[in-house]
């Protein structure tokens, strides 16, 4: 099968190079011409995905239209704030049967839109699904056990991605809930930025198993009055995925987290590495769909002030451990 993967960061090289390993043909796009020589010539992605030898058979190109002539399905895997641009250049090269699967894990900050939602905007008519789930890029081009599921409102495009992805070390779940999936996906980078904080500023487990426990429920609140599942929180993309980013050494929205605590400015915390944290921006995102809807997310809130309005994170987590005392 002729598949394309757009976007040659640390998460979709890992993802063509398991592709490619499941025995499809598997075209990269990206940006940048020197990563894509590297990536012809040498098998390697040094500045994304470092230390990882790929497949000999794995294309990269530069040229949009190439990479997705003749793919059955296209995986995005584009950072939130660029993906309307790709979805845009989209619609006048990729084929009206190529099913797009967006990878991408945050919210336009402009229109408050799903990942999917920009695709059906620019690229109408096309079948759509969502891939997430608790998947370190390095694992996976490691081809260490993950787990994941696959989002689609159309039963046939789930399982048939499902099929696609699933190997003997890469398992996938389909599911219909292509809200919860995405909103999950993406509210939880805001948490892992919390959870970053509080070890940076040295506490312990417990403060940690509070924050993901109450920052579950919040991402639960705002998911379900968006018409998610409940049970979808508790699952991969919900659960699983948070307690991976906000405990892992190899999640970029901990380490954001990690080093505001430890007293550095987001300018500083946010240049330590090339890949994007996307719970900076969707943090605003959360804030603004909460309040739109009249949700209480209090984790949320207290990120959006030291993000964004110069807040001290030792007075956030106060802040959060002195609110008025509740029924859980």
């Amino acid at each position: 099968m002729s598949l394309a993967v757009l976007g040659g960061g640390s998460w979709g090289t890992a993802l063509a190079a398991h592709l490619c390993r499941a025995g499809q043909e598997v075209r990269l796009w990206l940006r940048q011409g020197a990563v894509a020589a590297e990536i012809n010539e040498s098998r390697r992605n040094s500045a994304y995905l470092p230390g990882i030898e790929l497949p000999p058979a794995l294309q990269a190109t530069v040229d949009l239209r190439e990479a997705v002539a003749g793919a059955e399905t296209a995986f995005v895997v584009i950072p939130s704030e660029f993906c309307r641009d790709v979805y845009r250049r989209l619609r006048d090269v990729v084929a009206p049967a190529t099913a797009i699967v967006s990878c991408t894990k945050g919210i336009e900050i402009d229109t408050l839109r799903r990942m999917t939602e920009v695709a059906a905007e620019e690229v109408p008519g096309r079948s759509l699904a969502v891939l997430s789930g608790p998947s370190f890029a390095l694992e996976v081009a490691r081809e260490q056990p993950t787990t994941v599921v696959v989002a689609s409102t159309e039963t046939r495009v789930a399982e048939s991605v499902q099929r696609l992805v699933s190997t003997r070390t890469f398992r996938a779940y389909s599911s219909a809930d292509v809200v919860g999936v995405e909103l999950a996906g993406s509210l939880k980078n805001v948490i892992a930025i919390a959870a970053g904080i509080v070890d940076g500023l040295g506490y312990g487990h417990n403060t940690v198993a509070a924050l993901v426990t109450r920052g579950l429920a919040e991402i639960a609140r705002l998911a379900v009055a968006h018409g998610a599942r409940a049970d979808t929180l508790s699952g991969l993309a919900g659960l699983g995925d948070l307690v991976l980013t906000c405990t892992g050494a190899l999640s970029r929205n901990r380490r954001v987290g990690q080093l505001l605590g430890a007293g550095r400015s987001l300018a500083e915390a946010t240049s330590e590495t090339r890949m994007v944290a996307e719970g900076v921006r969707t943090t605003l995102a959360a804030c603004a769909l909460a309040e739109r809807m009249g949700i209480e997310m209090p984790i949320s809130a207290q990120m959006r002030e030291v993000l964004y309005r110069g807040r001290p994170p030792r007075e956030a987590v106060e802040a959060l451990m002195l609110r008025t005392l509740k029924r859980e």
